[in-house]
């Protein structure tokens, strides 16, 4: 037999309620508000960090397809210097791009900048209302990766691996954490723009860590979650007894073989229990006032990145543990009008900077950003020079993995701070290079975890969201 499936024979029923509270235990604490210890039968129970973090929860705003730095936040005037002449060839050696052709030119920002708040940090005019925060935020623009694709970069920078399979940085959160609301997930993900992100579910998925720290997928229109309610004719006792009885089964099957993920499966059915009533609420922006409405500029009832920021303050709000919120729509090549940085980029910009700025006031006013870290960021960079593929007249940027600018704020990290510098045309880190091992390394340092303590056993080894890789970046820190 296989020694697994032996030692698996070997665990027996009072094996099962000696290590875990039991389903019925569980229901009658979460029903009285009795503080949960993290369990086998009961894994997104609280569990302690390792030590006292600066950050409960994290917002993180990921804009996919990445926007280009240096139209946005790393002013270059050297770039408009330089703008139509061809590419030093320094900067042509050893590079591979994925589609500019033959000796680009550099390309100069068709957008204006301007210094704001006592930092004096620069900004581009498609960011007014942003501007008007950035004494709060924490800039890092010496970020780096090695994947110049979107897909491959996206799951390195959200599982810490450019390959399928490993967990999200919203799981890792939850396994190390717990959650602190055991009627909503602690792993929440939105999704705008009309497309999930090139890697596809993966970036919120759990890997090999429990099924039940994967990212639950919300929405702002239609039903929050999809196969949450009950079918016709169902009410809620007859779901009660129904999941009772599945229960029973998945216990049994529990005995018999001793596979852990069937205690997953009866925390998942508990939980889908539980946010049949919490999630509707909770996703009903509808009670907003008007003037909080006006606010985000989201409207009850749509799909919209502003919804999706009115409901992440929701979330946190209620204690969800991290929120993902996915943008699709800021891969900015210049094939034409809809990907280019003259119409495309503002359009995208337009879109999203009252809300952004809305979500780090109301958080600000609510008393909220000290204890969430919200993180802005791209998968990548975007090229000093003009794509000009197939001869378009377009102006765009090709990927850039060697350099792109991140922000922070609230959670821990220093207010009104810039780290890091790049290059003359924003195109190689020049100074303070932080890898995004070294991104999560900060993140789960600020929620009071060790990134290498945080761990799993795989496939014979121990496995963390930075691998063998990854130091936190102390000079951010409060």
């Amino acid at each position: 037999m296989d020694p697994k499936f032996d030692h698996m024979n070997g665990l027996t029923r009072r094996h099962f309620l000696g290590t875990t509270m039991g389903v019925g235990a569980i229901a009658w604490a979460a029903l009285n508000g009795v503080a949960q210890a993290a369990t086998p039968a009961n894994p997104l129970a609280t569990r302690p960090s390792h030590f006292a973090g600066k950050a409960k929860r994290v917002i993180y705003l990921h804009m996919a397809g990445s926007p280009p730095p240096m139209d946005l936040f790393d002013y270059k005037p050297k770039l408009n210097e330089f703008n139509g002449k061809l590419c030093p060839d320094e900067m042509m050696e050893k590079e591979r791009f994925a589609f500019i052709k033959g000796h680009p030119k550099i390309l100069g920002s068709p957008h204006s900048f301007k210094q704001y708040g006592q930092s004096g940090t620069y900004l581009s005019n498609l960011l007014p209302h942003l501007s008007t925060m950035t004494d709060e935020m924490t800039f890092i623009r010496s970020m780096y990766t090695e994947q110049f694709n979107h897909a491959p970069a996206q799951l390195l920078l959200h599982t810490g691996s450019a390959r399928l399979g490993r967990p999200s940085m919203g799981s890792w959160a939850t396994y190390g954490l717990g959650v602190e609301n055991q009627d909503l997930p602690g792993f929440v993900v939105m999704v705008s723009g009309d497309k999930t992100p090139d890697a596809g579910k993966s970036v919120w998925g759990s890997g090999f860590l429990p099924t039940i720290h994967q990212g639950v997928q919300c929405r702002s229109k239609g039903e929050p979650v999809l196969y949450v309610s009950d079918p016709k004719g169902m009410d809620r006792d007859l779901r009660r007894r129904s999941l009772d009885a599945i229960n029973r089964i998945n216990e049994a099957q529990y005995e018999s073989m001793g596979d852990p993920e069937t205690l997953t499966r009866i925390s998942q059915y508990e939980l889908a229990f539980r946010m049949q009533v919490s999630v509707p609420e909770v996703m009903d922006i509808s009670k907003e006032s008007p003037e909080t409405l006006a606010w985000y500029g989201a409207t009850p009832g749509e799909s919209s990145f502003a919804n999706n920021c009115l409901l992440a303050r929701r979330l946190v709000e209620q204690n969800v543990r991290f929120v993902q919120l996915f943008d699709w729509g800021w891969d900015t090549h210049g094939t034409g009008p809809s990907d280019d940085i003259v119409t495309q980029l503002p359009k995208k910009c337009g879109l999203t900077d009252r809300p952004i700025t809305a979500l780090l006031r109301d958080l600000q006013q609510r008393g909220l950003l000290e204890e969430t870290l919200v993180v802005w960021s791209g998968e990548f960079g975007r090229t000093a020079m003009n794509e000009e593929r197939d001869g378009s007249k377009f102006l765009g940027r090709d990927h850039n993995p060697n350099a792109f600018t991140i922000w922070m704020a609230g959670g821990g990290v220093k207010r009104g701070f810039n780290y890091g510098a790049t290059d003359d045309f924003g195109y190689r880190v020049a100074e303070n290079p932080v890898h995004v091992h070294d991104l999560q390394a900060s993140i789960l340092h600020l929620l009071g975890m060790d990134h290498l303590h945080l761990t799993f056993p795989f496939q014979g080894r121990d496995f963390r969201l930075t691998d063998v890789h990854g130091n936190v970046v102390h000079d951010i820190l409060a």
